[in-house]
């Protein structure tokens, strides 16, 4: 078990750490890491997501009805929740949003396969595509759309949300989604050539969140700590409850716990880089989230055998 965790998580720590030093010995600065963000969040990013999404079975979206419903609930009802504590507590429209997104959505693209697979095997494939799907269609878009409107100066919201939806991370898995309920297959080929930059979106993300971490000390405050708190613990464990009081079992239940207990994505420091939002914060959190996951998920993988 803790192996397969470790297998996970250590190359996250690891590309973090060689950002850290990579800045500690001048070889990157800060504006190198907003380059490097800008490449991530244009290209690779969108790819990746297109990618990942077109390969989805239709089929396997129907027969898991309730493993969809639970990460809906789990993802898109901790999303609300968070960001409506936050407008409560008087922070920012895009402060609020970040948060919200760092405390919703686990790096399920990212480190699902190595946790999910080894425990699930194939059948990893479907509850990894649910909750990617449910990510990029829902709490991403809109915390983009949030953080656009946080910093809009006497901009409208139509034409915010008219800049959001030309945003390629926004319309690429939306129009791979339209791909799969078509029934159209995509050429396999294509798809495969697409991986070779997406799948360099995680590793660069979190190489660039080191290099804001080295410029100055880790953040560690109440936010920061509740947001770890409310992704590694709370939320797989009302997700655990939750399917439990409703009488479901495994594999559904552990699929939908373990999923939820991936530690927060790395999307989180790309979009504080590029809005200029809670930079240290959001790097801080990632980073916490991810070493706090070694403890918590070996708990959930316990629990939920």
């Amino acid at each position: 078990m803790l192996n397969t965790v470790l297998t996970a998580l250590l190359p996250v720590v690891i590309t973090f750490l060689l950002g850290f030093v990579a800045s500690w010995r001048r070889d990157f600065g800060s504006k190198d890491a907003t380059t490097l963000n800008r490449m991530v969040l244009l290209y690779a990013v969108p790819l990746v997501l297109f990618a990942g999404t077109v390969t989805t079975s239709r089929a396997a979206l129907i027969a898991d009805i309730p493993l969809v419903i639970a990460l809906c609930v789990g993802i898109i009802g901790l999303y609300g929740a968070v960001f409506v504590l936050c407008r409560i507590a008087r922070l920012q429209v895009g402060i609020s949003a970040l948060a919200a997104l760092t405390a919703s959505a686990p790096a399920v693209p990212f480190i699902g396969p190595a946790v999910l697979g080894d425990l699930f095997g194939g059948v990893s494939a479907i509850p990894i595509a649910i909750a990617s799907l449910i990510i990029n269609l829902t709490v991403v878009p809109i915390t983009i759309l949030l953080l656009a409107l946080g910093t809009a100066q006497g901009d409208s919201v139509t034409s915010k949300l008219a800049e959001t939806l030309k945003e390629p991370i926004v319309w690429a898995p939306v129009l791979a989604f339209v791909i799969v309920l078509s029934g159209f297959r995509f050429p396999a080929l294509i798809v495969h050539s697409l991986f070779l930059l997406g799948n360099a979106s995680g590793g660069v993300a979190l190489f660039a969140a080191g290099i804001v971490l080295a410029s100055g000390k880790i953040t560690i405050n109440r936010l920061v700590l509740l947001l770890v708190f409310l992704k590694n613990i709370m939320q797989p464990a009302v997700v655990l409850v939750g399917m439990r009081g409703l009488g479901y079992g495994n594999p559904t239940v552990s699929e939908a716990v373990l999923t939820t207990a991936i530690p927060t994505m790395p999307i989180v420091i790309m979009l504080a880089l590029q809005y200029r939002v809670v930079q240290k914060e959001a790097a801080s959190a990632v980073f916490l989230s991810v070493i706090g996951s070694v403890i918590t998920m070996g708990a959930f993988i316990a629990l939920t055998r």
